[in-house]
């Protein structure tokens, strides 16, 4: 019963963490625009979290935070949900090379996993829109939202990792107490 109220209170925990950057994004950072976007606070989490914990919870994660922004997105539903996805899928892969201390592969992913949703979005909204100024768009909003999301992704990142640690910590000392026994 030990294990699962541990994996409850780290989904909780993930859930709360997803729930206060969508707010983050959808509400405080829209009001604070540089260069016209802003920072993709979720995708820092997801690719944190998928290079942090792996795969699964890099495609869980992303898959419901996708769904929490197509929900309130209005647009095309699933799409968000589906290149969240494989977004932490393709984080998760880095796992074996990821340092907790070291903050330049964090970096690299989630600046790459900001131009791959960049890209992805384009192309999903000129399916439906017929929008073909690809370098337009990359030069006006992918890119500097690339840089935006990166700028913030230091203090998103750390605050996940410190959030990470803090719970490996509670289970590790829950496992000992058990183990006592």
């Amino acid at each position: 019963m030990s294990d699962f109220k541990q994996y409850l209170k780290r989904i909780l925990i993930i859930a709360l963490v997803i729930y206060v950057c969508f707010l983050l994004q959808t509400s405080v950072f829209s009001r604070y625009r540089l260069a016209g976007v802003t920072p993709n606070v979720l995708l820092c989490v997801v690719a944190t979290y998928g290079f942090m914990k792996g795969r699964r919870h890099g495609i869980l994660v992303g898959f419901f935070t996708g769904l929490l922004l197509d929900i309130f997105s209005g647009s095309l539903f699933g799409c968000y949900a589906l290149i969240y996805m494989y977004i932490g899928l393709l984080n998760g892969l880095f796992k074996k090379q990821f340092f907790g201390d070291d903050l330049r592969l964090p970096m690299i992913l989630i600046g790459t996993s900001d131009l791959i949703y960049g890209v992805a979005s384009f192309v999903a909204r000129m399916g439906y829109k017929s929008q073909y100024n690809f370098s337009f768009y990359l030069l006006n909003i992918i890119l500097p939202e690339v840089v935006y999301t990166l700028l913030v992704s230091i203090f998103v990142y750390y605050f996940i990792l410190y959030i990470n640690n803090w719970l490996e910590k509670l289970e590790k000392k829950g496992s000992d107490r058990i183990g006592n026994y």
